[in-house]
């Protein structure tokens, strides 16, 4: 059966869901990741939507496998959350969009959108600035969140999300953070719930693990950055050329 199968339960009343789609930075997903890990959300609805892949999942110390793309639920937080264990192919991203965005319309549900900008000149911290669909972007002003600077698009299966949306008039938020394009982005996953989900949704969410994780990456960019500058120190030692008459 195709679509959004709910199988928990959940007495939700005007609930906000967070989208956590594999991207650039993989700031959606750390983000969304740590939500459902530190809020101890349960699990409320498998995603079978057309244009997913067809796998089970398995974790470690569990029997039964789950579906790659899956919505957690916090009853008192009145929060869901979409969290996917895999990338959505360009084919596959207008339907499962629309699948989404239709079941969202369905159950009045508020989707906050996250993307990353990915640069190599990232701001530390990283700057960010929200989007809207459906004229739902008051919120934003109010929190005083950034607006875009530039003119540009949000491509990918987000981006195919918001399109759905602005096309159904569903009020929707997005949140683009800046990120490193070539590694993990904790730290630009952090600014998103501490200055945009967190905020905007009235939760309070502990991202010390979030600091420690960048932390953590900085120091394995800084040896690996290391490791290939003394490779290619190396390299061109071995391999200087020599003039002819030398």
């Amino acid at each position: 059966m195709t679509g959004i199968n709910v199988h928990g339960e959940a007495d939700l009343e005007d609930p906000t869901l967070v989208e956590g789609l594999p991207g650039v930075g993989l700031v959606g997903k750390i983000a969304t990741d740590h939500l459902v890990d530190h809020l101890g959300m349960d699990r409320y609805a498998s995603v079978r939507c057309e244009g997913l892949p067809q796998l089970g999942v398995y974790v470690p110390d569990e029997r039964d496998v789950r579906p790659p793309v899956r919505i957690y639920a916090d009853e008192d937080r009145d929060l869901l959350a979409l969290e996917s264990d895999v990338p959505i192919s360009p084919q596959g991203a207008p339907n499962f969009a629309d699948c989404i965005v239709e079941w969202l319309a369905a159950e009045s549900v508020t989707p906050i959108f996250l993307s990353g900008y990915g640069t190599t000149d990232r701001a530390t911290p990283p700057e960010f600035f929200g989007v809207a669909t459906g004229g739902a972007g008051g919120p934003l002003d109010d929190l005083e969140i950034a607006r875009p600077d530039e003119h540009g698009a949000i491509s990918g299966p987000t981006g195919a999300l918001i399109a759905s949306a602005a096309e159904r008039e569903l009020e929707g938020l997005g949140l683009v953070v800046q990120t490193n394009p070539q590694f993990p982005d904790p730290e630009a996953a952090r600014v998103l719930i501490e200055e945009g989900i967190a905020p905007l949704t009235g939760i309070e969410v502990d991202v010390s693990k979030l600091v420690d994780q960048a932390e953590e990456i900085q120091d394995q960019r800084e040896r690996l950055a290391k490791q290939l500058q003394e490779a290619k120190q190396e390299a061109s030692s071995e391999a200087k050329p020599l003039g002819m008459y030398q």
